[in-house]
C-alpha cells in the first residue's frame, strides 16, 4: 500500500511542486486555452449596417450639418438673400451682434427665461403629478386637460392670449366684472409686467409636458418600496420626500435640459404675441427674435446667418456643460463607482 502511494507520488507532482517550480514551469505544465481573436461583422454585416444607417446619416447632414455650415458661411459676408455672396466682412458681424445691446438685453431676457421656467414650472408640475398618481376620481380627464394646451399650435395659443390680454380685452374686462378694476393693467405693453405676462403663458402652455414626463417616471418606481416604507410607520409626505423624489432625479434632469434648450430658442409665442417691434420696447425681445428683426426683415440676411450661428454656439455649449456635469451619471448607466483594473 505505501509502495503505490510513492510510486503515484513519483509518477504525479504534487500541486504544491508546481506552484514553487516558478512561471516558466508552471505556464508549461498547464498550458492556458488560446483566445479566439474577435471577428468583425464582416462584408454583409457591414452592409446591412451601412443600409440601416445610411438613410438617417444622409438626412442628419442635409438637415443639420449643411444649414449649419452655410449659416457659417453666409455670417461671414454682407449679403441680401439673392445671388452670390461677395462683399466679405469677415468677423465684423459677430462683433456688432455681442456689442449691441439690443442683444445683450434679449440673452438677458433668454437667461431670464431659462431660471423662470425652471423655477416656475418643475415645483408645480412635480406636485401635481404626485396628485395625479393617487387613484382619484375624474383622474384621466385631468390629466387630458392638463396635457390640452401643450398640443396646441402655437400660432392659435399665442392668438388667443393676445386678444384676452388687450387693454380692453376679456382679462380687464373680468377683472372689473368682479369688482378688482384696480388690478387691470396693460397686461402686453408695461415693461415693468410683460416678461411676468410671457411666464404665465409659457407655464400655462408647458406645464402639462413637465406633468407628463413626471408621472411616467413615477409609475416607474417599484410599488414595493412605498409598501415597505409604509410598514415601516414612513407617512405619505414622508414616502414622497425619501422614495419618489430621489427616485424622480433622472426625469427630472432630462426635463429641465429640454427646459433650458427651448428657453434659449424660444421664438413663436414671443413674435406672434408682441411682433418685432413690440417685443423690444415691452422687454420680452429673444435672441431668435432678434434674429428675425434684425437680419430677414431687415434685409441683412448675412447678419442673420451670424445670429443664428451666435445662438447655435450658446445652445451647444450650454448642453455640453450641463451634460458633462448634470446629466454625466445618467448617460454612463447610473454608475457610482467605477472598477479599478
Amino acid at each position: 500500500m505505501s509502495t503505490t502511494r510513492e510510486n503515484t507520488a513519483i509518477g504525479r507532482p504534487s500541486q504544491t511542486g508546481l506552484a514553487q517550480q516558478g512561471g516558466s514551469g508552471a505556464s508549461a505544465s498547464l498550458p492556458s486555452r488560446p483566445r479566439r481573436a474577435r471577428r468583425g461583422p464582416g462584408r454583409p454585416g457591414r452592409f446591412e449596417i451601412a443600409l440601416l444607417v445610411g438613410p438617417a446619416v444622409i438626412v442628419f447632414i442635409g438637415f443639420v450639418i449643411f444649414p449649419v455650415a452655410m449659416a457659417a458661411f453666409y455670417g461671414f459676408y454682407r449679403w441680401g438673400g439673392y445671388g452670390p455672396p461677395t462683399d466679405f466682412v469677415g468677423f465684423q458681424n459677430y462683433v456688432v451682434i455681442l456689442t449691441d445691446p439690443a442683444f445683450q438685453q434679449a440673452l438677458a431676457h433668454n437667461a431670464f427665461i431659462v431660471v423662470m421656467s425652471l423655477v416656475l414650472q418643475g415645483p408645480a408640475a412635480i406636485l401635481l403629478a404626485l396628485l395625479l398618481n393617487r387613484r382619484m376620481r375624474g383622474q384621466s380627464l385631468i390629466r387630458v386637460l392638463i396635457f390640452v394646451p401643450y398640443v396646441i399650435a402655437e400660432v392659435v395659443v399665442g392668438t388667443g392670449w393676445s386678444l384676452m390680454l388687450q387693454t380692453q380685452g376679456a382679462v380687464n374686462g373680468l377683472l372689473e366684472n368682479i369688482g378688482l378694476g384696480a388690478w387691470q393693467q396693460d397686461w402686453l405693453s408695461d415693461p415693468d409686467i410683460a416678461i411676468w405676462t410671457l411666464m404665465i403663458i409659457l407655464t400655462w402652455k408647458y406645464i402639462g409636458f413637465a406633468v407628463i414626463l413626471f408621472l411616467a417616471g413615477l409609475q416607474g418606481i417599484p410599488e414595493e418600496l412605498y409598501e415597505a416604507a409604509a410598514l415601516d410607520g414612513a407617512s405619505y409626505w414622508q414616502i414622497q420626500r425619501r422614495i419618489a423624489l430621489p427616485l424622480l432625479g433622472p426625469t427630472f434632469r432630462i426635463w429641465a435640459f429640454l427646459s433650458i434648450i427651448g428657453a434659449l430658442q424660444l421664438f413663436d409665442l414671443v413674435y406672434i404675441i408682441w411682433g418685432q417691434y413690440v417685443a423690444s420696447t415691452a422687454g420680452t425681445s429673444t435672441m431668435a427674435t432678434y434674429m428675425v428683426a434684425n437680419g430677414r426683415n431687415a434685409g441683412n440676411f448675412g447678419y442673420g446667418n451670424a445670429v443664428a450661428v451666435v445662438i447655435f454656439l450658446f445652445s451647444l455649449v450650454v448642453a455640453l456643460v450641463y451634460q458633462r456635469f448634470v446629466l454625466r451619471r445618467d448617460t454612463a448607466g447610473a454608475l457610482t463607482e467605477r472598477t479599478k483594473r
